[in-house]
């Protein structure tokens, strides 16, 4: 976090703790549940809880919130600790809520010794009807007169399986006409004979959220618990728990979650896309997924930097994606190796050009004083992109035309001589000659040109696969359009260029570089690339075409 910047309302808050010696230091988590992939939301909350912890001196857990053992999955917890990784964070600790789960366990007892907690057989419709209204208060049922021995006894058999699924819950003895609806007996236990992808088949009875994650936090020792906003009605039932079990008093703050435009953040509807085969998988490039941004190219510096711009708000907002995708650009112009690939060629024939070619040297990164640079090899025959030719341009048109000229980046100034077509009027082939003198770093030709085009040797060049990437919706505020999200998809966020003509310097391409084809964008080698083929990425655009559109609408 960036020391000049004010302090937001949470280090306000940790500061006046440190300040007040409530804590010598501070401890905080992110807990997951391992029930999908971690998506661009969760980013921010992790730079929030382990960028505090390193800014305070104290330390980050990373506890899986495994309670729902239906929908919870190793893979996921796998996917999980990767993504806290590749963001640029280490744990103190690797926890899980079911480590606790023996100690939730004699929580649960406590509470019912102490004649606040009771086991009851209602149905989920008869608990939602028996809570009431927001307006109208709750009323308990018979169940809630059990004596302590009576649901001691329960809640053990109930542990023990001798009841199916649903027969029967826990719930805790609060207030049933409370403004607060999650204090009118919550449950804080339920029947599940489930496997769990850590304990086995040892439990069939498994805590609810509400009842597992302030008490893990006490367990741990978290002294700040840092949620999203839409916890603030749990708040209530957080301090209850550990006010009743005298317990670590955990303290839990809410901000304001990540809301970002032509985006989604709910797993539920990130599966959905999955599983309806709208893309191909949790790390497709165009998913809001850390691992799918990490397929597309994005790099953790420029997530954590945007992030860091974003700050902590109290107050939910929109935030224009637009400000992520300047992140990863300022990041990659920096880092990028340039490369020249020609996406739809156009053959040039150099008629004067003699010899078999020479070595041209070309800088791989104008940025970095110390990049470097690599030969690109030139000769007579050479691929330029079909839309840098025009053969009746218009006023102020500086790319290719009969009789003009272009530089070619990096090598010599060419000239348009002839134009050869197909039998359908279809150009199929330039003949140029080229200026000697002109060569890139040593030009004594006097020529002054003002287009440059970027381009490729067709005997040296390295055929490869482009997929180009754009925004998966086509509406700003997806959750609050009209109709399924899904209406909303962009037919045209996905564009495959079977080959494309590289530059040969890209056959060593490696996984974890970053390119800027010139003039086209900036790029990644995807995990489908094997020995013999190449694939790549799009990131992002070289600008922000998208502000432009809007500014036409």
């Amino acid at each position: 976090m960036s020391e000049d910047k004010s302090l937001n309302f949470i280090e306000e808050i940790i500061e006046k703790d440190l300040a007040d010696g409530k804590y010598n230091s501070i401890s905080t988590r992110f807990p997951p549940e391992p029930n999908g992939y971690l998506h661009i939301g969760h980013a921010k909350s992790i730079c929030l809880n382990f960028g505090l912890a390193l800014k305070y001196g104290g330390k980050t857990n990373l506890r899986f919130d495994d309670t729902n053992p239906t929908t919870e999955e190793t893979e996921y917890v796998e996917s999980i600790k990767d993504d806290v990784r590749w963001l640029g964070f280490n744990w103190a600790e690797e926890l899980y809520a079911s480590n606790y789960f023996d100690q939730l366990y004699v929580f649960a007892v406590q509470l019912i010794s102490k004649g606040l907690a009771y086991v009851d057989d209602s149905n989920s419709d008869e608990i939602a009807e028996q809570k009431g209204t927001p307006t109208v208060p709750g009323k308990r049922n018979a169940y809630a007169e059990r004596t302590v021995e009576e649901n001691l006894r329960l809640f053990e058999e109930m542990k023990n399986g001798k009841y199916e699924d649903g027969a029967k819950v826990l719930r805790a003895k609060i207030d049933m006409a409370s403004p607060n609806m999650l204090m009118r007996d919550p449950i804080i236990y339920r029947i599940k004979h489930a496997h769990h992808h850590r304990t086995g088949d040892k439990w069939c009875i498994y805590p609810m959220y509400d009842f597992a994650h302030g008490q893990s936090d006490a367990i741990e020792n978290i002294t700040h618990s840092i949620c999203t906003l839409e916890f603030i009605p749990h708040r209530e039932l957080y301090d209850w728990f550990i006010m009743q079990l005298e317990i670590f008093p955990s303290k839990q703050y809410e901000f304001a979650r990540l809301n970002m435009t032509y985006t989604i953040m709910s797993k539920r509807k990130l599966l959905r896309l999955v599983n309806e085969g709208f893309v191909s998988g949790w790390d497709d490039p165009r998913m809001s997924t850390i691992s799918g941004m990490r397929r597309r190219g994005y790099t953790a510096k420029s997530i954590r930097e945007f992030c860091d711009k974003i700050g902590v708000a109290r107050r939910e907002n929109l935030i224009d994606v637009g400000l992520l995708e300047f992140c990863v650009r300022e990041d990659l112009n920096a880092i990028a190796l340039r490369r020249m690939v020609v996406f739809d060629p156009l053959k040039v024939v150099l008629t004067n050009y003699e010899g078999a070619g020479e070595l041209l040297h070309s800088e791989n990164n104008p940025e970095d004083v110390n990049g470097g640079s690599r030969n690109i090899p030139f000769s007579k025959e050479l691929y330029i992109e079909r839309d840098d030719f025009m053969e009746n341009p218009p006023k102020k048109y500086f790319r290719l035309a009969p009789g003009q000229m272009v530089r070619l980046k990096s090598a010599y100034i060419i000239q348009c001589n002839e134009v050869i077509k197909d039998a359908a009027g279809n150009v199929t082939e330039l003949h140029c000659t080229y200026i000697p003198e002109s060569k890139s770093g040593n030009d004594t030709s006097g020529i002054h040109v003002k287009g440059t085009l970027h381009w490729v040797s067709v005997s040296h060049a390295v055929e490869a696969e482009v997929r180009l990437y754009d925004r998966l919706f086509i509406v700003e505020d997806v959750d609050g359009a009209e109709g399924e999200f899904t209406d909303h998809i962009n037919p045209h966020s996905l564009q495959v260029l079977p080959k494309v003509y590289a530059e040969p310097a890209l056959k060593e391409a490696k996984a974890d570089e970053r390119y800027q084809f010139l003039r086209k964008g900036y790029f990644c080698l995807d995990k489908d690339a094997a020995s013999g083929k190449l694939v790549f990425n799009r990131t992002v655009t070289l600008k922000d075409g998208w502000a432009k559109e809007s500014k036409k609408k």
